[in-house]
């Protein structure tokens, strides 16, 4: 028995008692161009600690939700080029791989998409990333500024951008 997705997008039923579909690998198919990002992204990663239950894409298309069988897909529409700085290509299992964004780039992403999420001083941001998100300040060492400062010409909210990035920068 095949379960509908979206149209013309079916997987496997449970009645064949196959593997479950990976979400990401679904995700990128449900709706393209798009790629992992925001909440999906830095769970991935390791970097918030909250269990995921919404995969959140972006894409060039228009905005769109779909609720599948699998879970809730979310597509959110960002401007070219912004669009295509910092996404990776991640080996997920053998032959599986799914279009994601970096670190940076999903944290970029999440300020952007989060209406009303303005930042406007180091210290609300820092604030926001260790204790809102509860990303670990040695990780966010661990990101690549120089790349983050390329994507920030191109990019809605440049304020708040650039205060994560010194805010990061200082750490």
């Amino acid at each position: 028995m095949l379960v509908p997705v979206r149209k013309g997008l079916y997987i496997v039923g449970p009645s064949l008692h196959t593997y479950k579909p990976e979400p990401f690998l679904l995700a990128n198919h449900i709706l393209g161009p798009s790629y992992i990002s925001t909440d999906a992204a830095l769970s991935y990663y390791g970097l918030i600690p909250e269990r995921v239950y919404e995969l959140s894409s972006m894409t060039t298309k228009a905005s769109r939700v779909f609720n599948t069988a699998i879970g809730k897909f979310t597509y959110t529409r960002l401007p070219l080029p912004y669009y295509a700085f910092g996404i990776r290509r991640e080996k997920l299992a053998d032959k599986a791989f799914v279009l994601m964004a970096s670190p940076e780039k999903a944290l970029f992403d999440k300020v952007i998409t989060t209406a009303g999420r303005i930042l406007r001083s180091k210290k609300a941001t820092l604030a926001w990333l260790l204790e809102d998100l509860r990303i670990d300040e040695n990780s966010l060492k661990e990101f690549d500024t120089q790349s983050m400062l390329t994507w920030i010409t191109d990019a809605p909210k440049k304020q708040s951008l650039q205060i994560i990035i010194k805010t990061i920068a200082e750490l």
